[in-house]
């Protein structure tokens, strides 16, 4: 089965295209024939010439992005985006959610849904589709929005899973905290999962795993990228028999999303280090899974500065909080290991019922991937996609900033003047802070 991708304003075009060419690369391994040609049918379409083409539709207001993203594939030599499946325009939406949502989506509905149904019917049975986009600025996230919104009406049983890059907290466009509370309380309806990279953890990791000395974006989006992959490649499921899973995003969100309340994953992934340091490095599963556990259980986003003494709380002392070195309980966790002795890891840790809700059995709240074939040079390596509390702070933080802003009238204007009234804002807060009460009383 085959995944479609939707590529949506700048930041959404940049990661698709590093992802293709990670998950490219992880496929034409001459070794892995059977995961290569998994990969390649999931990922890719095969012209007469022998040709990759990758199942993406790329969307943006303006052109450049999508010129550059579609010339570096071609310049590859290994794979390429269709020659027909892009739309751009000649100008932005200014950074502002509704003029995407509401101008812009609208105006070239048609257009848009085309590409994607033309993709749609190169495939001989769709998985499901995959919207890449941020949701800081106008086009990634209120296009974003409405596609995604298209993609549900024409799609309705189709699974679709929402990958969203999260802003610095710091600030990157005035508006962000409006643009993003719009985003995730629309997507909480339409979307089956939501998966959230945040620019912050990801320069962390770029700075202290990778020692890059100058961060740019294309280190941020790599890293992106190579987690991912990580997700999306082939893996055997407990349910696949021996053979490469056929439905990749029924299974992640089975596995993940099995309440509509909950529905915002987060990943990371053990080790992450410099290419430089891959050639020098050994190690035995017992380690990296012990590490990773504790990343789960304490909320870390990488190795470095784990903290040891966060434990899962037992009995009648289950307490839940927002507060910093609080236990982050899991709804559902989706391991997966790719590499050498992958049969032989012992993943009993990620069994705990202490880890998890109260309310559902671990059988049902973890799962297990595995792969004997590695990933993108790592002789092992391990990725944990977790529904978990691990997102509650930043997006906390998020609606009470956006809050803030709104109880002052700032910026209104520029919404309400392309159709967002200020009770779109209140039934946006209103969502969110019910996903936010929910996710705060897991217990």
């Amino acid at each position: 089965m085959s995944v479609v991708t939707v590529q949506l304003g700048q930041c959404g075009n940049q990661v698709g295209q590093q992802l293709f060419d990670v998950i490219c690369s992880d496929a034409q391994d001459a070794q892995r024939k059977t995961y290569g040609a998994a990969s390649c049918e999931r990922f890719f379409r095969q012209t007469t010439n022998g040709d990759l083409v990758a199942r993406a539709v790329l969307i943006d207001m303006e052109p450049k992005v999508i010129n550059h993203c579609m010339s570096h594939a071609a310049k590859s030599g290994r794979w390429r985006y269709g020659e027909t499946s892009h739309f751009s325009q000649k100008q932005g939406s200014g950074n502002n959610w509704a003029n995407g949502y509401s101008v812009h989506g609208p105006r070239h509905r048609d257009t848009m849904e085309e590409l994607v149904r033309r993709e749609v019917e190169n495939c001989d049975r769709l998985a499901g589709l995959v919207a890449l986009m941020s949701v800081a600025g106008g086009t990634g996230s209120g296009v974003g929005t409405y596609v995604t919104e298209c993609l549900r009406d024409v799609y309705p049983s189709s699974f679709i899973l929402n990958h969203l890059t999260w802003p610095y907290g710091t600030g990157e466009v005035i508006v962000q905290n409006y643009n993003s509370v719009l985003t995730l309380a629309h997507l909480y309806r339409l979307s089956d999962a939501v998966l959230v990279h945040e620019n912050d953890t990801v320069h962390r990791i770029c700075s202290r795993l990778l020692n890059i000395k100058h961060i740019s974006v294309s280190d941020i989006n790599g890293v992106i990228a190579h987690q991912l992959g990580s997700v999306l490649q082939p893996a055997l499921t407990a349910d696949s028999h021996g053979v490469y899973s056929r439905n990749p995003l029924g299974e992640l969100v089975s596995a993940l999303a099995c309440h509509p309340e909950y529905k915002l994953l987060s990943v990371c992934t053990i080790p992450q280090m410099s290419s430089s340091s891959i050639a020098y490095s050994s190690f035995s599963w017992p380690g990296p899974l012990r590490h990773l556990r504790q990343m789960l259980v304490s909320n870390a986003k990488m190795e470095e500065g784990i903290d040891w003494q966060v434990r899962p709380p037992s009995g009648s002392g289950r307490t839940r909080s927002l507060a910093g070195g609080s236990f982050n309980t899991s709804l559902a966790n989706l391991l997966i290991l790719r590499g050498k002795d992958v049969y032989s890891a012992e993943t009993g840790g990620f069994e705990d019922p202490a880890l998890y809700t109260s309310w559902l059995s671990p059988e049902d709240a973890f799962s297990l991937w595995k792969s004997p074939v590695s990933f993108n040079k790592y002789e092992k390596s391990a990725t944990l996609v977790s529904n978990s509390q691990a997102l509650l702070r930043p997006l906390d933080d998020m609606v009470g900033k956006a809050w803030n802003m709104f109880a002052s009238k700032a910026y209104i204007h520029q919404y309400i003047k392309f159709g967002i009234s200020e009770e779109d804002f209140l039934d946006s807060f209103t969502s969110l802070e019910q996903v936010i009460s929910s996710y705060s009383q897991l217990c």
